[in-house]
Order: C-alpha cells, then structure tokens, then sequence
C-alpha cells in the first residue's frame, strides 16, 4: 500500500511510499481509507514544530474516514462494509480524560490516517451518519469533536451552551465553522472574526449573525462589547493562542466561559498570562483537546437528525498530498481541506 510517512521534517520531504499492507489482527479492524481531512496539528507534526523529538517516521494525519474491508477475530462492533472513522484519541472512549486515555492519539503517539490502509483497535472507530460522503466524515474526529466538546462540555457538561446565548468564533478554520453550525443548531447568536470581508460573507451564509474584520478592527474585543450591549459573550471559541487570549479575556462577559482550543496565533507556554481578568469576572477557561468516544457518538446523532453537512474547502487529491499541507500553511482555506485516498464506490 502506498502512504506518506513523515521519515524527516518538513512538507517539502513529504512524499508517498510503499509499506506492506496491514492485516487484521484479534480486536482490530482493517480500514480502506477514502478521505482524510487536514488540522494545524498536522502541519505541525510534518514540519518538526508539534514534537521536534518524535520518533520517525510516523505517518501523520488524525482524521481520516473509510471503509471496513476485514475484521479480527473477536470483533463485535463493526462488521465488514461499514463506514466508519478512527477517533482522535483512541483509549478516550468515555468519561473525563485523564492521561492514560490521552495516550495513542493517531498521527501523533501512533501512525495516522495518510496511508491506503489504516489497522485500528475496534474500540477506536465510530460508524458516521449515512448523508455524508467520505471526504465530509474525514472532517469530522479532530475539529468537528472539539467544537461539539468546546459547546456542549467545556469542562461542565451540565453547562451546554443555551439557546440565545452568545457565541464568538475566530477565524474560519475548521473548528471555527464547525462551532459556527453547530452554534446555530443550539439556538445561539453567533459572532466572528476574520481578516476576510469574502469569508465573514460566506460565514454569514451558514448563519453567521454578526462580523468584524480585525485588520480594519484590530481591538474586536470591544466590537463583541458593543455588539453584546456591554455585556460581553457568554462564550468564546479561543483558537488564536497567546495572540488573542488577552482579547477574549475582555470580550467575554462576567461569569463566562472561553474554551481554549489553538494557537494559531504563535506564542509559548512560558508567554505571560492575565490573571486578573479571569479573576475579576471569574471566568471558567477550560482547555478542549478534542474529546471522547461518546461525544463524538452524540455529535454524529446530531448531525444526522439535523442533516448538517461539514463545510469542505478544496479536496486534493493523494499524490497531491504536501501541496495540501501548503494550501493549509497558507491559511486561505474556510472549513476543511481534504485529501481524498481512493474513489468512493
């Protein structure tokens, strides 16, 4: 089978080989891959800068969706001809995380999604709703459970966001839009921010209710204020990192919850942090590192009652795989980019 091990840093030393092909094994199940879908942490694994001391190569890419061609002995819960995709983090399948369930996340701890086949305990796959093509359900494991996660648990699954609401995204990444949807079906007002008129105007057709434009606003924070009537948004979908944190520490308002998820905006772990305004307006920030099994189930239940469909940027091809990870380094896509693996049947 072919596939793109990472064998050295960088998208430029990206490029497929041929490996034996994997053969199912007791509790396992053998996957034909037909799409996989692109995050930051992907780029950041294929260039050195998620874990400059990973072992390689390692087959990157955690987001994948596929077909069922062979299952191991013992198997109950898929059977051959399923579609299915892996979860990001193959033990997480219920309850709060905890470091054990961390462990083996794909295309990171283990060998990812970017290969014709894929080998994965049965326990880590999930069957997605029967209206959607391959190359959507690949988006769905890594943005599509943290925007669910971020919405529906932030810590506090007894705390879901209500309907009427405010919600702030940022950007029109993956995770972003994702929130966006699924925002809407809770009822929630939605903003956004973009350094794109094009793309707020397409936010605003999938139910965007309001926009700024940061490079012509750059202190957005005090756009959500006047937008909120000073009371500020009950939660943001953080996603820039150091670079934005201190904005939405002042865009959310008393009591409110920022769901921290990305760095896309650079910064460090040993950047300063603001604690008094988390303090003063006693905030709940919570870290979203994608989420379990069961909420990646409870999603899948609401996308297929609601129809949703996950917004697709460009789809490449396979041998097109590093001018994928280009296209995400340029930061121009809105949604999801995907490398489509095979022809679905």
């Amino acid at each position: 089978m072919r596939a793109y091990p990472v064998q050295q840093f960088g998208i430029e030393h990206l490029r497929p080989i041929d490996l034996p092909k994997p053969q199912a094994e007791p509790g396992k199940v053998l996957i034909k891959v037909h799409a996989v879908s692109l995050n930051y942490r992907d780029l950041m694994v294929v260039k050195g800068l998620y874990n400059p001391k990973m072992a390689l190569p390692r087959i990157p890419c955690s987001d994948g969706a596929g077909e069922v061609v062979a299952i191991g002995e013992g198997v109950t819960r898929v059977k051959v001809g399923d579609r299915v995709c892996g979860i990001f983090m193959q033990r997480w399948l219920d309850g709060p995380p905890t470091a054990e369930k961390s462990k083996d996340a794909l295309g990171g701890d283990v060998d990812g999604m970017l290969a014709e086949y894929v080998l994965l305990h049965e326990q880590g796959v999930v069957s997605f709703p029967e209206h959607l093509s391959y190359e959507e359900a690949s988006t769905l494991p890594c943005a599509g459970v943290t925007a669910w996660n971020a919405l529906h648990h932030a810590g506090d699954p007894a705390n879901p966001t209500q309907s009427g609401e405010t919600v702030v995204i940022q950007g029109t990444g993956g995770v972003s839009i994702f929130a966006l949807q699924f925002g809407k079906l809770l009822g929630a007002r939605v903003l956004g921010t973009s350094s794109s008129e094009e793309k707020l105007s397409r936010a605003r057709s999938l139910g965007l209710d309001e926009g700024c434009n940061y490079k012509q606003r750059p202190d957005w924070s005090k756009w959500v204020s006047e937008t909120t009537a000073n009371k500020g948004a009950d939660r943001i979908i953080e996603v820039g990192g150091a670079g934005t944190f201190g904005q939405s520490l002042r865009a959310v308002r008393v009591g409110g919850t920022i769901a921290q998820i990305g760095i896309l905006s650079g910064g460090s772990t040993t950047d300063p942090i603001a604690l008094t305004p988390i303090l003063h307006k006693q905030l709940r920030v919570q870290g979203i590192y994608v989420g379990s099994r069961t909420m990646f189930e409870q999603m899948n239940a609401a996308i297929a009652k609601s129809r949703l469909h996950p917004v697709v940027d460009k789809v490449f091809d396979f041998n097109q795989s590093a001018e994928a990870f280009a296209h995400m380094e340029s930061a121009s896509h809105f949604g999801k980019i995907v490398i489509r693996i095979t022809t679905q049947q």
